[in-house]
């Protein structure tokens, strides 16, 4: 008899590695017989995978809890209920809260046990058992998944390492992601062939602290001991069809030379780096625990370039964090501009309970902070056009992922993470071609398809 199908339905919020944790728990749930919705209010199983980085991440969990409770009562009196699980890095931090707040949500799956889903599930259904699951499981929670996952177009992520030890004291990572640990080699090769094989022509190697990566030697280099992310990206470089590999998020403490290195040698590994400082006061440095000042992030920069000048650098800054002046402030601006970022993500900051941070003394006015986000968000704007304007009249090789928004038109991303637009055949998508870059805005470029491509 054909197993009965479901309809899973999966809200992510936040980051690129919660994206990657939803496709997994996409995956694991296959075998159950659920298969993807984009409508939560027929679905039988709903999962918010949630992030705790973002400002009032949890009252925003909490107000999408509201909306689902009539969805679940209207399913509930047709006699075909359905399972509310909210996963991720708030259900990490606030599970006990969670499940005490809000009496629709049926389980609480941290983010190393999303792998537990269909035990946790069996166990919600036959109304017993464990409904907190947060404990912190990484190796396991690897070696649990399927070595098969869905591919959905020509770009994936690749989770190679999680967790961080650096306990920045604006972050809650360190206390909902756990250390730091790393996936074997072997593992990671695993996955990156199956994706190639699958025709994924881009990965990007994803981790809280991603360069931080220390992951078991492949057999036979057993006496080699942990390989960084260097000696990865080149021992991936070597899989036939994978044209193009990315990484993030990085930490300024672990750019080792042999990674810097493959940044020059490697002809795959894209030129871009995103590589956060947050701020350009050694003083706020200081009081956030980032272990660096900003000269000894210059020195990494510069090493960069010097092995790839090309390279475009991108960063992350949080203004108003407790104890900010000014002054403070106008080193961030003069670091910026010393720089010279090709992209950037700034925020304000925003107490995250549980941190140092929130409890520090001199917190910022929050409109002196909106002002000063708004001064540094020129600055970065201008530069992310400049940067821009500078491809204008360059040959970029493209990889187109799809149909772009107009008829004819496709839509691809340079070397340098760009959006691009061009008109050309259908027949490209999934390729990479050369583009003339004719034009650019500070989100997206436009150009001319070489005459000499061939789409058959």
């Amino acid at each position: 008899m054909a197993q009965q199908r479901k309809k899973l339905f999966i809200k992510t919020y936040g980051c690129q590695m919660n994206v990657y944790d939803s496709e997994r728990m996409r995956d694991v749930l296959a075998p159950l017989g659920y298969e993807p919705s984009d409508r939560p209010d027929d679905a039988d199983l709903v999962i918010l995978n949630t992030c705790h980085i973002r400002e009032k991440a949890a009252e925003k969990v909490y107000s999408e809890l509201g909306r689902l409770r009539p969805h679940k009562e209207a399913k509930a009196g047709t006699g075909d209920p359905m399972t509310i699980a909210v996963a991720g890095c708030v259900a990490q931090a606030e599970g006990e809260e969670i499940m005490r707040r809000a009496p629709v949500v049926d389980l609480v799956v941290g983010p190393q046990t999303y792998h537990k889903l269909p035990e946790l599930i069996a166990q919600t259904h036959r109304a017993r058992g464990e409904r907190l699951e947060t404990e912190f499981e990484p190796v396991a929670k690897f070696d649990a998944l399927a070595g098969d996952r869905a591919v959905d177009g020509y770009t994936a992520f690749l989770t190679v390492q999680e967790g961080c030890d650096k306990f920045c004291t604006f972050c809650v990572v360190p206390y909902t992601r756990g250390a730091e640990w790393s996936r074997p080699v072997d593992q990671i090769v695993a996955e990156a062939r199956m994706l190639a094989s699958k025709g994924v022509r881009e990965i990007t190697l994803l981790g809280q602290n991603v360069n931080a990566f220390h992951g078991a030697p492949p057999a036979g280099h057993e006496a080699d001991g942990p390989w960084g992310l260097g000696r990865l990206l080149r021992h991936l470089s070597l899989i036939g069809g994978l044209d193009r590999i990315r990484y993030t998020t990085s930490h300024p403490n672990d750019m080792d030379d042999e990674l810097i290195a493959a940044h020059g040698d490697l002809e795959c590994l894209m030129p871009y780096l995103h590589l956060p400082v947050q701020s350009g006061s050694d003083k706020i440095l200081h009081a956030m625990n980032r272990k660096h000042t900003f000269e000894s992030y210059v020195r990494v920069i510069e090493k960069v370039r010097a092995a790839r000048p090309d390279i475009a650098i991108s960063g992350d800054f949080i203004v108003g964090f407790p104890g900010e002046t000014e002054a403070d402030f106008e080193a961030t601006l003069q670091g910026v501009k010393a720089i010279n970022y090709a992209s950037a993500f700034s925020f304000k900051y925003s107490r995250r309970p549980g941190t140092p941070g929130a409890s520090m003394p001199m917190q910022v006015d929050e409109v002196v902070a909106s002002e000063r986000l708004a001064r540094l968000q020129a600055v970065l704007e201008e530069q992310q056009g400049e940067f821009n304007r500078s491809q204008i009249g360059k040959r970029l090789p493209v990889l187109f992922e799809k149909a772009g928004r107009l008829p004819g038109q496709l839509h691809g991303r340079s070397p340098y993470l760009q959006s691009v637009h061009c008109e050309g055949p259908s027949g490209l998508i999934g390729q990479i071609a050369e583009v003339t870059i004719t034009d650019a805005s500070r989100n997206s470029l436009t150009g001319l398809l070489d005459a000499k491509v061939d789409a058959a």
